[in-house]
């Protein structure tokens, strides 16, 4: 059994090269995750979980690390081809309780929209598990208040990665990721 990750930190990048598979490693590059092994899970962030800068995160890194993270990623090779991928986050303010993270990728989406989506559906899936009363269909703005006034939701944020695909078929891929770290 593994011990549970003490802190996190978000990251994204973008990469472009003329093969899919080197695209995807220029993009974790550019997130600063290249020399890892990373093992995707799944969408929880553990309790007491710390959330730390990226450049502090990823100092903490070393090579052929096995490393655990949340990863959103997206690519195509279409000439004019909106990607994105977005990774949202939500911590309670009950640091014994668990907080979500979640995962948007796809086409055509803004770095803003595709954002606040993911926001939305992790403050949203946290606020289900807390148990507060909200209009599901309401606006996130909306909602947003909602959980804000509760003080039951700390924090919620996002991190998104988006490019347009360029000429010469190259591949055009990007990444978001939470990245888990032990102490």
């Amino acid at each position: 059994m593994f011990p549970s990750p003490s802190r996190v930190f978000l990251t994204k990048g973008v990469g472009v090269h003329r093969h899919a598979l080197s695209a995807f490693e220029f993009a974790l590059r550019d997130a600063d995750i290249e020399q890892q092994n990373l093992v995707y899970v799944s969408s929880i962030l553990p309790p007491r979980c710390a959330v730390i800068t990226r450049e502090a995160g990823a100092e903490l890194l070393k090579p052929g690390d096995i490393t655990f993270c949340v990863m959103a990623r997206s690519e195509t090779n279409e000439l004019g081809r909106h990607v994105y991928a977005s990774l949202g986050l939500a911590k309670p303010a009950d640091p014994n309780m668990y907080g979500y993270i979640s995962e948007q990728h796809g086409y055509g989406m803004t770095a803003a929209a595709a954002g606040e989506q993911a926001e939305d559906l992790a403050a949203t899936m946290l606020a289900s598990t807390l148990g507060l009363d909200f209009d599901p269909d309401a606006a996130w703005n909306e909602r947003k208040q909602i959980y804000e006034h509760s003080h039951l939701i700390i924090d919620s944020t996002s991190i998104t990665a988006t490019a347009e695909c360029g000429p010469d078929n190259h591949w055009t891929c990007v990444v978001a990721a939470a990245v888990f770290l032990f102490s």
